[in-house]
């Protein structure tokens, strides 16, 4: 049966050394650094928790140059949050950690945009906060890494900095859930499949960026996002 409107061009990540990565659904999970998620208002290691952004959210930056994100409408409060991004190579459904690296195709370094005014206000009022996070251009995105060449990721420098000024300073080995219990956690609720993403989660330090910034973020072993609000 044919199509009564055209299909929209897959959403796609660029891979390092040539090619594209679909991108299907992206998932991202809440307060997994313990000083972030006191800086939050919350304490401990509560049960993992997960939200999404529509697949088109993200904002491929080539290595070596640097990305342009519009500063979205409706906030006055744009916030940064740097984060590891686990690409889904092999899907399953109840994934074992021991078994999560096996269904990783690879990694990123990737940025959660975040409408803070807007997130905050649904939360006061119970509501979803899908507004705060999944806008357009909420995830830029370096590109990404296989896993084939840069060996499973268990620890290593996450830092974010602003106009030259460190924000966000962390390390991967502080990952409250790491990679292999999100990837298990996440695959008893949904079943994975290749062309998933999964945004792991921000250290300490977020904060607001204005028009004219320019975003700093690197991953030790991963490389370095560059990105400017306009």
């Amino acid at each position: 049966m044919s199509l009564v409107i055209p299909a929209a061009p897959p959403a796609c990540v660029p891979v390092q050394g040539g090619g594209l990565f679909p991108v299907r659904r992206i998932y991202c999970v809440g307060r997994n650094y313990a000083e972030h998620a006191q800086e939050m208002g919350f304490t401990g290691r509560e049960p993992p928790f997960f939200f999404m952004k529509p697949a088109d959210a993200v904002l491929p930056v080539a290595d070596g140059s640097v990305g342009t994100m519009h500063y979205p409408p409706q906030t006055a409060n744009l916030h940064h949050e740097i984060e590891l991004v686990v690409a889904i190579g092999t899907g399953g459904r109840d994934i074992a950690v021991a078994d999560a690296a096996r269904h990783i195709w690879g990694y990123a370094v990737g940025l959660d945009m975040t409408r803070r005014d807007l997130q905050n206000d649904m939360k006061k009022q119970g509501r979803p906060w899908c507004i705060g996070k999944a806008f357009d251009e909420s995830a830029p995105i370096a590109p990404l890494r296989p896993i084939a060449s840069t060996g499973e990721l268990l620890r290593g420098a996450i830092t974010l900095s602003v106009n030259g000024q460190l924000r966000q300073k962390g390390d991967l080995s502080e990952l409250i859930w790491n990679v292999a219990e999100t990837i298990a956690t996440l695959s008893a609720a949904w079943t994975l499949q290749p062309g998933d993403l999964i945004f792991t989660g921000t250290p300490a330090g977020v904060g607001a960026v204005v028009r004219g910034d320019v975003m700093e973020g690197s991953i030790e072993g991963l490389g370095t996002l560059r990105v400017k609000v306009e």
